[in-house]
């Protein structure tokens, strides 16, 4: 027997969407059909709380000949199976691996029903509920076409050393699951496994055919009553697994059970990826007011961290409120409520061990009595001038530089452009600038009544801002209404969830790659030249 066990290392660990006992499971056989053919390797990785905590791998002794063309795809030659143990004489061991696990593999129906088979030519009945990552990835990737290993390795860039060898083509499932991690919320991960695992039930009021009518792709739904009140608004870059994950029979809240027996009809909007779909998601939000949504309601009011000079030179730190629209560097840490800024003091605490008293938790900072936390040696002594200031106010600054929202990454304000991968054709144009949403742009024209250019535009007359505003091909009345054209984004609010949302996108490249994303830099002051002069990324 050929059995190897490896140790888990530093494996990065899964969302908790994902069950907590996972046995990622590749086949390489005499053929495709288990009736009639034979596993000949088995690679299995074991996954306990998303994180793999075994390692296995066996040839099997398929008795029987291996036919050449088997060969030629795995590299396992015949040699290679010499000595190797029969199925039956692992099965029990495998049984034991497999207990209580969810069964993991890329098109799980033919491993499966493979090793289910192989079972019971060794008399051992096997069961397990099963998970394809086939499905998966459609569900969670509808914008590509094709889903196998192969498409999955060059989606990502994964490297393999051994393809269509059982414990690699493994690791591939494992990667896959590691990278959707990293890439996608866990409510997003879980609305893509949950109708893979479960079979979800329909709300009385609604009809199979209105579950067809929803597409598999990005964009935001509705959910509405008989009365035409609205219920709920989602996002999802699957519209159809998103709304039928909500129907599971595993409801989180008394509150979503009610909500899912009265909806009676969906909608929905289209959108090109992901990113759209959130943005939309959390303009309707808050322009809509859904009844059964809770999160992203407009923040009137913010709160953010002032550190200011206290007794004998250390530094307190105290929770203000600022404006909804206060531009993002001007703020150490934006909040929804107070109750979140000192939660977010509490753990900063933890990380740099910060005195409650000067953080203004506990107490007050000029009485210089002990604070709780020195007694268990979570503070250094600053609350009794035990520790110097220079040493507490220097940590104090590292933890303060970690809540100092992110500047803007871009000289210029930009326009996101997003494009659904299976049809090019469907896109959509996001004006941004110091992380405020602007709006959709149509076209050209409507970036140019927002006041802006693209800054190949100017690039290709090759004019500078001043440059563009004398140029000739502006007539008289476009140049003056030019010149006194005022920034639209000092009139748009700063956004904590749209901040948020860009975030996530703009500075992570797997992001911008996966959602083909593109950032077109533009110039403040535009130029009305003609059509022809202009390098025009929305046409």
């Amino acid at each position: 027997m050929q059995s190897d066990l490896f140790p888990s290392g530093s494996d990065q660990a899964l969302s908790p969407s994902f069950p907590a006992k996972l046995a990622l499971i590749d086949c390489e056989t005499t053929g495709g059909k288990p009736a009639q053919h034979r596993v000949v390797e088995i690679g299995l990785l074991l996954i306990d709380d998303g994180v793999i905590t075994e390692r296995w791998q066996t040839f099997l002794d398929p008795e029987r000949v291996l036919p050449p063309f088997i060969t030629k795809l795995t590299g396992i030659t015949p040699p290679m199976l010499k000595d190797q143990p029969r199925f039956a004489e692992i099965a029990d061991s495998l049984q034991a691996k497999l207990k209580d696990r969810i069964f993991v593999a890329h098109n799980a129906r033919f491993d499966y029903g493979f090793v289910k088979t192989e079972f019971e030519r060794a008399g051992i009945t096997f069961n397990a509920k099963t998970l394809c990552s086939v499905k998966f990835s459609r569900a969670l990737y509808p914008q590509f076409k094709r889903h196998g290993i192969d498409q999955i390795i060059k989606r990502f860039e994964f490297s393999i050393e051994n393809r269509h060898r059982a414990l690699d083509d493994a690791e591939i499932i494992w990667k896959l699951f590691v990278k959707s991690t990293q890439l996608y919320s866990d409510e997003e991960l879980s609305s893509a496994l949950t109708p893979i695992l479960k079979t979800p039930s329909l709300p009385p009021k609604i009809k199979a055919s209105q579950v067809k009518a929803l597409p598999q792709a990005a964009g935001v739904y509705y959910f509405y009553d008989e009365k035409g009140t609205l219920l709920y608004v989602g996002k999802s870059i699957n519209i159809r697994a998103r709304v039928m994950s909500h129907f599971n029979s595993d409801y989180r809240s008394s509150k979503e059970m009610i909500m899912n027996n009265k909806v009676a009809y969906f909608d929905f909007q289209r959108t090109p990826g992901d990113l759209g779909a959130q943005l939309l998601e959390s303009h309707e939000i808050k322009r809509l007011a859904p009844l059964y949504n809770r999160r992203l309601r407009r923040t009137r009011k913010l709160f953010s961290y002032a550190i200011t000079s206290g007794p004998n030179g250390y530094e307190q730190v105290t929770i203000k409120q600022t404006n909804s629209d206060q531009t993002p560097d001007e703020s150490i840490g934006l909040f929804r409520s107070p109750r979140h800024a000192s939660k977010r003091l509490e753990k900063l605490a933890d990380d740099y061990f910060l005195c409650f008293k000067l953080l203004g938790i506990e107490g007050h900072p000029q009485d210089q009595t002990p604070c709780f936390r020195r007694q268990l040696k979570r503070c250094f002594g600053a609350c009794e001038g035990a520790e110097p200031p220079h040493d507490y106010n220097a940590r104090l600054a590292v933890a303060m530089r970690q809540q100092q929202l992110i500047a803007w990454p871009f000289d210029t304000p930009v326009v996101i452009e997003e494009r659904d991968p299976a049809d090019l054709t469907f896109k959509c144009f996001h004006l941004v600038d110091q992380w405020r949403y602007l709006g959709r742009i149509e076209d050209d024209e409507a970036l140019r009544e927002h006041g802006f250019i693209f800054k190949t535009a100017a690039q290709t007359l090759g004019l500078d801002s001043a440059q563009a505003a004398q140029h000739p091909q502006l007539n008289a009345a476009e140049a003056s209404a030019l010149q006194t054209h005022t920034d639209p984004s000092a009139h748009a609010n700063f956004d904590l969830d749209v901040y948020h949302i860009l975030l996530r996108f703009l500075l992570k490249p797997d992001q911008m790659k996966i959602n083909q994303l593109r950032v077109h830099p533009l110039q403040h002051i535009p130029t009305h030249c003609h059509e022809e002069a202009f390098i025009d990324p929305l046409g």
